[in-house]
This record gives structure tokens, sequence and C-alpha cells, in this order.
């Protein structure tokens, strides 16, 4: 990667952590729920009526918006509400890898190699350890709303998978429409219409500027600086650079937050990030197509005679290689 698309890369990953600060703020001026479908609202509006709709079927943009829109930001922003600290959400949240690839195991019959199996292990025990220290400091349901959530991306990841959308800010931004209307509906029925009132009567600047950030810069510019770099270079190339998202998001929640970070909570960092990369980076083993040819016997390896492409049937001289 050129060096100033390192920098972006890089540049990406820290705005996706400090975003986590920003949420923070914003849930000070907002209940969860509505914070969350306004956050949408946002950013698919003007922008939905500026790009086209991206070639994949209803069915897919319905299903990604949920997943993604209302079962992993709704249960995090509410986990985070619920006291959730928000370095450790930048962190657990990373577990995404680990259940995109058991769901990918069930849903696109992806089997896993040792190594990969291994990442996963390691990345749960970190899970585990995270658990332990927020049981001993805050309370559990924050921290098993941002797990579950971080298992609905893994939801997200598949159906994506499944669209393969070729327009992905496109893509995001239509996907965005959906979870507004949801949102704010569970927002009325569980946060209340006085509580939603009353917050933006008293909305102020701080407010406002949360909620463009999460919108606009975070999810509209970090996105689509990422869909470019995506295009530009291959995934491996640019996939690990979101691990520094957790390491952004625990530095700047300490600076900015004043968060202690305890020593349990560190060795959690270094097993669920170490897990997470090998999970993504190690390669998997996909099964065989039934319609694989099989290798020749070496009898019939020998090189033909001079004349054997005149007697080829066209059949045979048209088969495409293995490799083609």
């Amino acid at each position: 990667m050129r060096p100033l698309h390192i920098a972006l890369a890089v540049a990406v990953a820290a705005l996706w952590g400090v975003n986590f600060v920003v949420i923070h703020v914003g849930l000070e001026h907002f209940p969860p729920l509505l914070f969350c479908g306004l956050r949408f609202l946002a950013a698919a509006l003007p922008a939905v009526f500026l790009v086209r709709r991206p070639s994949v079927k209803w069915r897919w943009i319905i299903g990604v918006g949920l997943a993604l829109g209302v079962g992993k930001f709704g249960l995090l922003f509410v986990g985070m509400h619920a006291g959730m600290p928000t370095g450790l959400s930048s962190l657990v949240l990373q577990a995404q890898a680990v259940f995109t690839a058991l769901f990918a195991m069930v849903a696109l019959a992806e089997r896993p190699g040792r190594v990969r199996l291994a990442g996963m292990a390691v990345a749960l025990a970190g899970i585990a350890v995270a658990a332990v220290d927020e049981g001993a400091s805050g309370p559990l349901l924050g921290f098993a709303l941002v797990v579950i959530a971080a298992a609905f991306w893994g939801v997200s990841n598949i159906l994506t998978r499944k669209a393969a959308p070729a327009d992905a800010l496109g893509f995001t931004v239509w996907i965005s429409t959906v979870p507004v209307l949801p949102l704010l509906l569970l927002s009325l029925v569980f946060e209340g219409p006085a509580a939603d009132a009353e917050a933006l009567r008293s909305l102020d600047w701080s407010g406002v500027g949360a909620l463009l950030f999460v919108a606009w810069v975070s999810t509209v510019l970090g996105f689509g600086a990422w869909s470019f770099l995506l295009r530009t270079y291959d995934a491996s190339a640019v996939a690990p650079f979101s691990l520094l998202v957790p390491v952004f998001g625990m530095s700047s929640a300490a600076l900015l937050l004043g968060e202690s970070v305890s020593p349990l909570r560190w060795c959690a960092a270094v097993l669920l990030v170490g897990g997470v990369a090998v999970t993504s980076l190690a390669g998997r083993r996909r099964p065989a197509p039934a319609d694989t040819p099989l290798p020749a016997p070496p009898a019939e390896r020998t090189r033909p005679p001079a004349d054997a492409s005149a007697s080829r049937t066209p059949s045979t001289a048209s088969r495409p290689s293995r490799h083609g």
C-alpha cells in the first residue's frame, strides 16, 4: 500500500475508535434507541436521493438493514447506556469476526482450518476474561448486550456476502433507510414519547454534533474511505487495520473520559485482538465442488504425439483448465 493510503487506513481506524466516545456523548443527550434511529435517519438523508439503489434484491437490503441497524447498533447503544464502558465496547464488538466465521460454517458451508479454529478459541477466551473483569466492576447486562450486538454484526456480514453488492457505499446508504422506522417505534414503546420529546426539546449543539459525527463522519465518510481502500487493494491488505479500532477506542476513552484500564482488561484485549487477527487473516478450507476434475493417472500424463491435436475431440480441446 502507498504511504498515503496507509495513513488513510489508520485515520479511518482512529475515526471509528473515537466514534465510541462520541456515542457516549450522544447517549447523554438522547435515549439509546432514539439516538440510533436518528443516526440512521441522518446517514440516509439526503444521501439516499443522490446515490443510486444498489443492484441487489430488496430482501438483502432489508435483512442487512435490520441486522446491522436494529440488531448491532441498537443493542450496542442500549448496552452502552446500560453501563458498558466505552473502551470495552470497542473491544468486545470485534468479536464479530468470530461470530462471522461461526455463521459462515453453517450458512456458507465453509470449513475453517486448524489455525482459524485456534484463533476463534483465543478470541473467545478474551471475551471470557473481559466478562470476568466487567462482572467484577460493572453490570453484566450491558456486556451481554454488546456481545449479542457483535453476533448481529456477524449475521449482517453473512447477509452482505450473500448479497455481494457492487457499490458498497451505495449499499450502506440504502440499508441506512431500513432501521429508521423500527428504531423510532421501539423508542416510543420502550423509552416513551415523553423521554423522546424531552430529548428533542432540550437538544443543544453538543448533541447535534454527536449525532452528525456518528451519522456523516463515522458512517458515510469513514465507510466511503474504507470502500475506496477495498476497491484499490486486496482485502487481506486492508482488513488488518480494523484491529486498530479497539486500540484507538480504549485509548481515547481513557484520555477523554477518564476510563481506567485494569490489567485483566489489558489481558482480555491481547487475547481478543490476537484471536481476531488469526481468525480474520488465516485461510479457510472450502469443500471441493462435485464436478472438480480429478488429476489424471501418471500413465495418461505422457506427452501426446505431434499429430494428436488433429484427432482431439472438440469437447476435450475446449475443456477449461482446473485453474481457468
